[in-house]
């Protein structure tokens, strides 16, 4: 069976981290912690874990902290998470399967990482990572903030979920600090670095210099096909923002010229129309919405309500409000096959029979 390092990188999680750990305990052959200036007690926990704990002075480069963090793994497999991740019970059993079985010759596990749940615990979004790869003895990380592994060799796609649980504001304004002191160096952005850089800036309501950053990304070429697809969706957002509403509506349209459409577009275009009580124009787009076949291995993020619940109980919505009440009932129906405990769906019920 081959052998897994778990390698961590930590800065101040005394919070989180025994979380993370006890939901990994008995699936890795070793755990490597690699703190970056705690403060607290996330050092001391740690040590609970294992003796294998080590510091590194923070540069401002996730990148290089997680190559240090991957230096230090012995097994055949190097395996990351953050200290707000954790796996599940059903999500470990899946991963001692993989472990299991894994083959020698696979270079690259990509594992669904699922994050926003719901109140019923399911994922808002979800998108897969490279979660766990061959120990090469060489950098394999890219990337000062959003930093990634670009998949090579062999990769095998596995259903065990990594679930983020985020504890806390952490520093909303470290990643546009790191990026804008690249600027400052005079470094040039690539493509994904430009298109995280744009989310941050959206993230801080700047809307201006968002919207100029998702241009230059998208005339700059280069980028993942799906980045560009949501680069066009956040900018149809920086748009709204600014009162361009033209301006949105084409962002979405140009979206197509990337591929076909997404479900994620498909309702974004129909809440625009929406909004604007273009009520036969937006039913047509959350109709096209259920049409959209979702694919989690594209490597865009996915928003699963897209595929299901938003599209049926907006489409309920609308109907309703073209006098088309006994479709809008059976759009509330099947809404509710979905997510059977929403509110929405269950107002709905009521409203329903309120008007029989």
């Amino acid at each position: 069976m081959a052998t897994i390092s778990l390698c961590m990188i930590v800065k101040n999680e005394e919070r989180v981290l025994s979380r993370c750990l006890d939901s990994v305990a008995g699936l890795v052959d070793e755990m490597v912690i690699v703190d970056t200036g705690s403060t607290d007690a996330t050092k001391a926990v740690a040590l609970a874990y294992t003796d294998r704990v080590y510091d590194f002075v923070w540069r401002d480069d996730f990148a290089s902290a997680r190559n240090y963090s991957f230096s230090l793994g012995k097994m055949d497999y190097l395996m990351w998470l953050d200290a707000d991740d954790v796996l599940l019970p059903a999500d470990r059993e899946a991963f001692l399967d993989l472990k299991r079985g894994l083959s020698p010759d696979v270079d690259v596990v990509m594992m669904p990482y699922h994050s926003g749940l719901d109140g019923a615990g399911r994922p808002v979004f979800t998108c897969y990572r490279e979660r766990v790869v061959r120990n090469l003895g060489r950098d394999l990380w890219e990337g000062a903030v959003h930093e990634a592994i670009a998949p090579f060799g062999k990769v095998l796609w596995a259903k065990a979920a990594v679930t983020h649980r985020k504890e806390g504001p952490g520093d909303p304004d470290r990643n546009l600090r790191i990026y804008e002191g690249k600027l400052a160096r005079g470094e040039a952005f690539s493509p994904r670095e430009r298109f995280y850089y744009a989310r941050e800036l959206l993230d801080h309501r700047r809307y201006a210099d968002a919207a100029k950053q998702l241009e230059a990304f998208l005339d700059q070429g280069g980028g993942w096909t799906e980045n560009e697809i949501e680069a066009c969706r956040l900018l149809s957002q920086c748009r709204l923002a600014q009162g361009d509403e033209k301006g949105a509506l084409q962002a979405l349209l140009d979206s197509f010229r990337y591929d076909d459409p997404r479900a994620e577009t498909c309702c974004a275009l129909g809440a625009y129309f929406q909004a604007r009580q273009a009520w036969r124009r937006a039913v047509f787009w959350y109709e096209m919405a259920l049409t959209r076949e979702r694919n989690d291995q594209g490597g865009g993020f996915i928003q699963p309500d897209c595929y299901g619940f938003l599209p049926c109980i907006q489409l309920c919505v609308c109907c309703d409000r073209l006098g088309r009440h006994a479709e809008a009932e059976a759009w509330n129906q099947r809404a509710g096959r979905y997510k059977p405990e929403d509110p929405s769906y269950l107002w709905n019920l009521s409203y329903f029979a309120s008007r029989s």
